[in-house]
C-alpha cells in the first residue's frame, strides 16, 4: 500500500502525516491489518526499539467524585461498584508503589478523583512524591490530580515529581457531549500548567464513546499540537451504573488501527496503551505492542487488569524487553531539548486546519472511514472492579 509507504517515512523523519491519510489508517480493511501494524510497528522499533515502559497506577483517592464524566466510574452519580475510600496516607501510598516497581515498572502514577487538588491536597502529594522517591531510587513519579490552579504544577516539580497526566479524551467538538461540569479548554490549560512548570506532559484519549474516525483523529492532532511526552490511549471500559455502559463499539482490530494512527501522527512519542487493553484487544494484546511502547502493570484505578506476573510473560514472549530504570525512554531530541514529534518544525500540526475526507488533493483514500462499525460482542465477563491492593488489606496485582 502507498499509503503505508508513505506513513512510515513521515514518521522517520517526525513530519505530520494529512488527516486524510491518519482517517485512511482507521478505514483499512482487516485484510489489510496486518500490514498496517507492521508498518506502524516499523516506526515505533525505530524510535524506541524493542523497549516496553512499565508504568504502575496507585490509586490515592477512589470515587465520589463531583465531575459528572459520562465514561468514569468514579462520577457523580455513578452506580458503578467501585472501591470507595479518601486519601491514602503517604506510607500507605509508597507501600502500594513498592509492589509496582519490585514488578518492574519504572514510573509510578499517582492518581486521585475529583475537579483538582486544593492547596493542602497538593501538600499532600507533595509529601507521598517525596516518600516515593526516598525509598526508590530512579523512579519516576506521575500526578494525576484533575484541573490545576496556577502555581500548583510548580509545587509539585519542586517535591520531585516527574510528570503530570491529564487527558483531553476526546474531541473539542464532542466533549460536552460526555462532560458538563468542566470544559475541553480547562483541560487544554492543565497541560499547558504542567508544560509551564516543567513536567513532563502525559495526555491521551479514551477510545469506544461512540465517536467518529474524524473525533479519533481531532484529538489525535490536537495532542500533536499540544506535544505530550507521553500519550496513554484508553479504549472504554463500559461499567455497569455509568452512562456509558452499553457502549460496545471496540473489537480487537480497532483497537490496534486507532494505536497504529496515534502511532504515526506521534511517532516519536511514548504511546501507553492504557485502561481496557484486556477488555477489548484480548488476544491480541502482544501484537499492540508492536504499536505501542508502554504499557500499565497489573491493574487500574477501580477495574482489575491482567495478571502481573502474565503481563512480564506476554512482553517476553512477543520478543519485546522491559525498559530498565537506567534506560531513557524518549529519543534524545526529546529528552534533552523537549522537542516535539515535528509539531513545531513543519508548522501545519494545528487542530483547526480544514478536515474531512477529500479535502485536499489525492483525498480520495479515506474509503469508508464515515461508516460506523459494526457493534462488538459485549464482554462484561471481562468487566471485573478491583478488590485489592490500594485502599484494601489485599495484596496488589504487579
Amino acid at each position: 500500500m502507498n499509503l503505508l509507504s508513505t506513513l512510515v517515512d513521515k514518521g522517520l523523519r517526525r513530519e505530520l502525516p494529512t488527516r486524510e491519510e491518519a482517517l485512511a489508517v482507521l478505514a483499512t480493511s482487516d485484510d489489510d491489518l496486518l500490514d498496517v501494524v507492521a508498518a506502524a510497528g516499523k516506526v515505533r522499533r525505530h524510535w524506541f526499539g524493542r523497549r516496553v515502559k512499565l508504568n504502575y497506577l496507585v490509586n490515592l483517592k477512589s470515587g465520589l467524585c463531583p465531575e459528572d464524566c459520562s465514561y468514569c466510574s468514579q462520577r457523580l452519580g455513578s452506580k458503578a461498584d467501585i472501591l470507595k475510600y479518601t486519601w491514602l496516607k503517604p506510607d500507605e501510598a509508597s507501600e502500594a508503589a513498592a509492589a509496582g516497581l519490585a514488578g518492574g515498572a519504572k514510573r509510578v502514577c499517582l492518581v486521585a478523583s475529583g475537579r483538582g487538588p486544593t492547596d493542602r491536597d497538593v501538600d499532600r502529594v507533595s509529601e507521598t512524591v517525596k516518600a516515593i522517591k526516598e525509598q526508590n531510587e530512579g523512579v519516576e513519579v506521575c500526578a494525576c490530580l484533575g484541573l490545576l490552579s496556577d502555581g500548583q504544577a510548580e509545587r509539585l516539580r519542586e517535591a520531585g515529581a516527574d510528570a503530570y497526566n491529564h487527558n483531553l479524551n476526546t474531541s473539542e467538538s464532542t466533549y460536552a457531549g460526555i462532560t458538563t461540569t468542566h470544559t475541553y479548554a480547562d483541560r487544554v490549560d492543565t497541560v499547558q500548567k504542567a508544560h509551564a512548570a516543567g513536567l513532563s506532559a502525559c495526555s491521551g484519549l479514551i477510545a469506544g464513546m461512540g465517536e467518529s474516525d474524524e473525533d479519533l483523529v481531532d484529538v489525535v492532532y490536537s495532542l500533536r499540537e499540544l506535544d505530550p511526552d507521553s500519550v496513554p490511549v484508553n479504549f472504554l471500559i463500559p461499567f455497569e451504573g455509568t452512562p456509558l455502559a452499553k457502549e460496545w463499539h471496540l473489537t480487537p482490530q480497532r483497537c490496534l488501527r486507532i494505536l497504529a494512527m496515534v502511532r504515526f501522527v506521534c511517532p516519536d512519542v511514548e504511546v501507553r496503551i492504557a485502561g481496557g487493553r484486556e477488555v477489548h484487544l484480548r488476544s491480541m494484546q502482544p501484537l499492540a505492542l508492536n504499536l505501542a511502547n508502554s504499557i500499565f502493570l497489573g491493574d487500574y484505578l477501580t477495574s482489575e487488569g491482567q495478571a502481573g506476573k502474565a503481563d512480564l510473560e506476554m512482553i517476553a514472549d512477543a520478543g519485546f524487553e522491559v525498559e530498565g530504570a537506567g534506560q531513557v525512554t524518549l529519543p534524545e531530541h526529546r529528552a534533552t531539548v523537549g522537542g516535539g514529534c515535528g509539531s513545531h518544525e513543519s508548522g501545519d500540526c494545528g487542530s483547526h486546519k480544514s478536515a474531512g475526507c477529500g479535502s485536499q488533493a489525492g483525498g480520495g483514500v479515506c474509503g469508508t472511514a464515515a461508516t460506523a462499525a459494526p457493534a462488538a460482542e459485549p464482554r462484561t465477563d471481562l468487566v471485573a472492579v478491583r478488590r485489592r491492593g490500594a485502599g484494601t488489606d489485599h495484596a496488589p496485582n504487579a
